[in-house]
C-alpha cells in the first residue's frame, strides 16, 4: 500500500485525545469536515505527524464523542469522523537515511478503518482477549485498505465542496468506513456508528476554531 506507514489507532478508551489546535493551525493542507447541512456538535481529535513535525493527517469528529464511560455505550452512539491526510509523493525521510512511501486514498482507508476499530472494540471481552481481536480486526482492515477494488468494496457518490465525488465504501457490524479523494491536496477517509453514510457530504473547514477542543 502507498502509505507513510501504519498510524497508531485513536484509542477512545485513553484518557482523552490530544484537542490541541495548534497542530490543526500548522498544516500545510485544508481540513475537511461534514458540509453545513450538517447542524450537530463538531470536535477536534487530533493529528499525526512525521519525525520532523510536519503535519500529515488528522481527524474532525461530528455528533456525539465515542466514549466508553457513557451511559448508553458505545453501542448506541452516533457520530461521523473525517479523516483528512496530505497528499504526499514518494519523499526522503525527514532523517535522510530512508524514504517515505507516498500517500493515496488506502491511506486514508486505513486510518478510517483503524479509527473505526479504536472505538468499537467489545468492552465486554476479557483484556487478553480483547487484544488478540484489535491485533486481527487491525491487520485485517489494513489487508482492506490494501484492495480498495476488492469484493469488500462498493461504489458511494457523496458531494465533496459541492462536486459529486466517487469513494469506496464498506460496512461492518461495527459501523461503517469510506475513502476517497479530496481536492487536489488531500485524500478523504471517513468512519462512523450511529450515522448513516448516505446523505453525508464534505467540504473545506473555513475556520477550524469553531470545533470544540
Amino acid at each position: 500500500m502507498e502509505t507513510t506507514g501504519r498510524a497508531e489507532p485513536q484509542d477512545a478508551s485513553a484518557s482523552g485525545p490530544d484537542r490541541g489546535i495548534d497542530g490543526y493551525l500548522m498544516a500545510d493542507f485544508p481540513w475537511y469536515g461534514l458540509d453545513e447541512a450538517f447542524t450537530g456538535p463538531r470536535w477536534l481529535m487530533r493529528v499525526g505527524t512525521a519525525a520532523d513535525g510536519t503535519v500529515e493527517h488528522g481527524s474532525t469528529g461530528h455528533g456525539e464523542e465515542p466514549s466508553y464511560r457513557s451511559e448508553a455505550g458505545p453501542d448506541h452512539q452516533r457520530f461521523t469522523v473525517v479523516v483528512t491526510v496530505a497528499d504526499r509523493p514518494v519523499r526522503s525521510s525527514p532523517d535522510g537515511t530512508g524514504v517515505l512511501d507516498a500517500t493515496s486514498v488506502s491511506s486514508a482507508a486505513w486510518l478510517a478503518g483503524s479509527g473505526l476499530l479504536s472505538c468499537t472494540w467489545p468492552t465486554r471481552m476479557e483484556r487478553g482477549l480483547r487484544q488478540q481481536w484489535l491485533d486481527q480486526q487491525t491487520a485485517i482492515a489494513w489487508e482492506l485498505a490494501d484492495d480498495l477494488d476488492g469484493p469488500a468494496w462498493s461504489t458511494l457518490t457523496l458531494p465533496v465542496d459541492g462536486v459529486p465525488t466517487e469513494f469506496r465504501y464498506r460496512e461492518s457490524e461495527y459501523g461503517w468506513v469510506l475513502a476517497g479523494r479530496g481536492n487536489e491536496s488531500v485524500h478523504i477517509g471517513a468512519y462512523g456508528r450511529g450515522m448513516s453514510a448516505y446523505g453525508l457530504g464534505f467540504s473545506v473547514i473555513k475556520d477550524i476554531t469553531t470545533y470544540r477542543h
